[in-house]
Parts: structure tokens; C-alpha cells; sequence
């Protein structure tokens, strides 16, 4: 798996006017960064946060070119949506070796993705970045972007994932300010989205669980996202990382399992059988498979050799 494809469990949001947030960021355990220039970010202090950003790219670019395996999150930008007057100087000042993607936000059509497509075909080789190397992941924030995710997500072979925004995906939808629970009225959104997704064959990102206080509704709501079908999950504080990334990574009780899985499945084709029974379950070729994919899983994220 390559590091445009590796999965990514864990999206932090980090203010991109916050240096010292960005440098702790680096050295915790999360998948991926996203250096925030958009909601998060003051616009008197939008200025500030893309020097910041660049400085970070030009400080880490160097180390990554002479070790390409030192262990840093994925670099991301939540950029500034298309049609922003923010959005071009936004690129103009991050793309730069060192950035893995952009977040797009309140994308609602494909179209908004080929814009962003080309401002960085134009922009990749003059700032000595490979081309097509800046993968997007897309923010889905509206009713319109629900119905549209799959025609989002296949318009451009740099979308590497969609995720999702709920709360202006709410605000649209006029729903309640308060969630409940395991955010159940947000169930039909959060499963288009990761079946949009997996239709693509790009990863799926839920939002993020606001209670910083309930690290077990936390808990229940990433084990939930990933009985979904999502591949991960954003956080907003430290504290999130270790709870999403488990949720997202097979325990040894399932790899082992599946191993158990597969050994009796090479057993029964060794004897010439086709579909066996298995602890009360039948084993063909999609329950074989799954089995297959949890192993491989477990062995790309350093769980087993």
C-alpha cells in the first residue's frame, strides 16, 4: 500500500494560526493533520495561518527527502471553499513539497472538484511538487452533497477520501442543535456517505464526537461509524486519537479469527469442497475474503508481521 492509499484512521483538526498546536500535533499518534485555514481561522488571521502552514512544509520537506521513512502524520490543508475570495491565496501559499492533500470543504457538485483540480495542475509544477501527488479529501456538508457524493467522489483520481460535515449537514437540514446518543438521525447520511465512498474505492471519514467530557459515547460512536462502513474518523483534541484509531484497527481477537477463517477455508478447498460450515457460519467467497482483508489490514497498520 502506497502512502497516497495507506489508510488514515485518525483526522485531526489543528488551527493553522497556531504554531504550537501544530508542532505537538506532529509528534502524536493521529494518521493525519488537517492545518486548518478555513472555519477555523479568524480572517484577519487567514494570512497568518498559511505562512505558518508553509513554514511547516519547508521545515518537514527536507527530513522527509532524507529519510522517507521518519514517522510524521499525513499533511493536510482544510482549505477555503471554491468560490472563496481566500481560496487561490490559500494555494498559492501551501502548495509546496511536503503537502500530502487538501480538505475541501462544502463541496455540493463535481464541478467544484475540477476547479480545484486545475488551479493544482498549474500550480504542482512550478512549485516543484510531482504531479497529481496532492490527493483531496472532500468535505460532504450538505443535503445536495449527500446525493451527489459518488459523482464527487469519482471526479478526479486525486480524491482519496470523502468525510463528512455534520454540522452544517444539520443546520441545512434543520435538525435539532443538540445530538443524542450515538448520533442515530445522522445514520442515513454517514451510511451514503461511506457506500458513496466505498463505491469509489476511496476512504470514508465520519465527523467528529463534540463531548470532550463522554470518551465512551466517543467510543460507541467510532465502533458504530466503522459498523458503517467508514474507514475513519476526525477528532478535534489529543485526547480522541487512541479511542478512533482502535476502532479502526482489527483486535487480535478478529485477526485471529479470520485467520481461523482461512485455514479452514484452505483445508475444505484442499479436499475439493466449495462452501463449508464454519462455527454455525457458512465460509464462500465474500466471508473468505473479508477474512483475507482484515489480515492484510492488521499487517499494513503494524499490528501482526
Amino acid at each position: 500500500m502506497t502512502a497516497n492509499k495507506r489508510l488514515l484512521r485518525s483526522w485531526m483538526f489543528v488551527p493553522g494560526d497556531r504554531q504550537r498546536m501544530t508542532d505537538k500535533a506532529l509528534g502524536l499518534s493521529v494518521d493525519a493533520l488537517m492545518m486548518d485555514i478555513e472555519d477555523g481561522v479568524a480572517p484577519a488571521e487567514k494570512d497568518n495561518a498559511r505562512r505558518q502552514i508553509a513554514a511547516t512544509m519547508d521545515a518537514i520537506a527536507p527530513r522527509l527527502a532524507t529519510d522517507p521513512n521518519v514517522r510524521i502524520p499525513a499533511l493536510y490543508a482544510r482549505v477555503n471553499g471554491v468560490g472563496s475570495e481566500w481560496l487561490r491565496q490559500d494555494l498559492e501559499s501551501i502548495v509546496r513539497p511536503g503537502l500530502d492533500g487538501l480538505v475541501v470543504p462544502k463541496v455540493d457538485h463535481p464541478e467544484q472538484v475540477a476547479t480545484v483540480e486545475d488551479m493544482l495542475n498549474r500550480l504542482e509544477p512550478a512549485r516543484k511538487v510531482p504531479a497529481g501527488s496532492i490527493k483531496l479529501l472532500v468535505a460532504i456538508e450538505s443535503p445536495i452533497a449527500v446525493l451527489n457524493a459518488y459523482r464527487v467522489a469519482t471526479a478526479s483520481a486525486r480524491v482519496m477520501g470523502l468525510t463528512f460535515g455534520a454540522e452544517d449537514y444539520c443546520r441545512k437540514m434543520g435538525m435539532p442543535l443538540r445530538r443524542e446518543g450515538e448520533a442515530i438521525d445522522l445514520i442515513y447520511a454517514r451510511s451514503a456517505i461511506a457506500n458513496a465512498a466505498a463505491a469509489a474505492n476511496v476512504q470514508s471519514v465520519d465527523g467528529v464526537w463534540t463531548d470532550l467530557k463522554d470518551p465512551e459515547g466517543l467510543r460507541r460512536f467510532a465502533l458504530q461509524a466503522r459498523r458503517l462502513g467508514m474507514s475513519g474518523m476526525s477528532v478535534i483534541h489529543p485526547s480522541q486519537i487512541d479511542h478512533v484509531n482502535a476502532a479502526f484497527t482489527p483486535t487480535m481477537e478478529d485477526i485471529q479469527y479470520a485467520r481461523d477463517v482461512l485455514q479452514a477455508f484452505d483445508e475444505a478447498h484442499a479436499r475439493g469442497e466449495g462452501v463449508i460450515a464454519f462455527r454455525g457460519q457458512m465460509l464462500d467467497f465474500p466471508v473468505v475474503d473479508r477474512a483475507r482483508q482484515t489480515v492484510s489490514l492488521a499487517k499494513t497498520l503494524g499490528v501482526i508481521s
